[in-house]
């Protein structure tokens, strides 16, 4: 079929053709969002799941929902080697910036820069590496102790009160919140418990691997009071067959049923996957219906996108002995196993293999979702990894 017309656009953060079975979700975040605009505490949710599920895809759809609500937004995305002040000191200067320019908002917006200048001192950021072009005098006292749990809530307050002065509220999204340190998330959360206590319009909603769970409840209590965690996984099938069957149908294509039900069951019904086996079978298919021998013809061609990018970027960022600990998980197949059964299957102590497993938790690749239980963080990895390597 032709590929010009083809409605289906693999890629990570892509916006999927049909965002199916996400708009309760959806609908509880834009009532968030408007809580925070009127100064309501409200609690804003983190977005919890695999690879693969669509929480970046989330976080854009978001994004632009608070754009449309009259906010100013901060994007960001957390990873491993850079600092959270780092990701989110642009944004802020650019938020106080503008905000500083509305009338109402000057003396608020003023005394926010003194507060960002203290802060980059204090997180010892060179202004000139970063090119942030702070030539004001820094607000002596606050945001300056060097200590980021007690530092970023009083940032983020003077933020806040600018915010409210000019009536621009503010939206903040974090994604892969999961490589955030303890102490950083920590901060975040106190710099939230803050901005809700005093009614000012911030909100911070993020997304992360399931082992922002843990690091939630590690870095504060009332982490739950201030947050929602919903998880993100696969559709269920009603909304995975309109993911599959509607951008077709929009270009008057049709789906035959045994087509369907092939892709369900390839893909398990994950987001990014129904979308990667529909594109292939798309580009196979002949006339205006895609039928089943279509799905199996573009089994092979979906599979070597998957492990050529989707897999394989992962897996390259592993050492040799994270690799060998994977495939030994893999040889158990889908789902949690135990650590101990792993580590036997390696002819080694279980403890001998942790600090590999806290590595690879750390790097975003496996997480437990429960005590002593190992798991992928990404959907289909165990079959990915049978194909990449032999288990010896």
């Amino acid at each position: 079929m032709d590929p010009v017309r083809n409605p289906y656009a693999p890629g990570a953060g892509t916006p999927p053709p049909e965002l199916a079975g996400r708009t309760e979700l959806i609908s509880e975040a834009t009532v968030s969002l408007r809580r925070t605009a009127i100064g309501r505490s409200t609690q804003s949710p983190i977005l919890v799941g695999l690879r693969g599920v669509g929480k970046t895809v989330l976080l854009v759809k978001i994004k632009d929902i608070a754009e449309g609500e009259g906010f100013h937004t901060i994007s960001v995305e957390a990873h491993e080697g850079k600092r959270l002040p780092e990701l989110l000191l642009p944004g802020i200067r650019k938020a106080l910036l503008s905000l500083s320019t509305i009338a109402s908002a000057v003396e608020a917006g003023r005394r926010g820069l003194r507060v960002l200048r203290s802060f980059i001192s204090s997180v010892k950021i060179s202004v000139n590496d970063v090119e942030y072009g702070l030539s004001i005098s820094p607000e002596v006292g606050t945001a300056d102790s060097g200590d980021i749990e007690a530092d970023l809530p009083e940032l983020m307050m003077a933020l806040g009160e600018a915010a409210k002065a000019a009536k621009k509220p503010i939206a903040i999204l974090i994604d892969e919140l999961q490589y955030l340190s303890t102490s950083e998330f920590s901060a975040l959360i106190m710099s939230i418990h803050k901005l809700n206590q005093a009614s000012l319009p911030v909100i911070m909603i993020g997304a992360g691997l399931p082992q922002i769970l843990g690091l939630a409840g590690t870095s504060k209590s009332y982490a739950e009071r201030l947050f929602k965690f919903p998880t993100i996984g696969a559709l269920d099938e009603k909304d995975a067959v309109n993911a599959i069957v509607n951008p077709a149908r929009r270009e008057g294509v049709g789906f035959e049923g045994a087509a369907v039900q092939q892709i369900l069951s390839v893909t398990e019904r994950y987001p990014y996957f129904l979308q990667q086996w529909a594109h292939e079978a798309w580009n196979i298919a002949d006339g205006h219906a895609i039928k089943a021998k279509d799905v199996v013809e573009a089994h092979n061609n979906a599979i070597s996108v998957l492990d050529e990018s989707f897999f394989k970027v992962r897996f390259d960022r592993c050492t040799p002995s994270e690799k060998k600990y994977m495939r030994a998980l893999a040889n158990f197949g889908s789902g949690s196993h135990r650590s101990g059964d792993i580590a036997f299957l390696l002819k080694v102590k279980t403890a001998s293999v942790a600090p590999t497993r806290s590595k690879l938790i750390k790097k975003g690749m496996i997480y437990s979702p429960s005590h002593g239980d190992t798991a992928f963080t990404v959907p289909l990895f165990d079959q990915y990894m049978k194909r990449a390597m032999d288990f010896k």
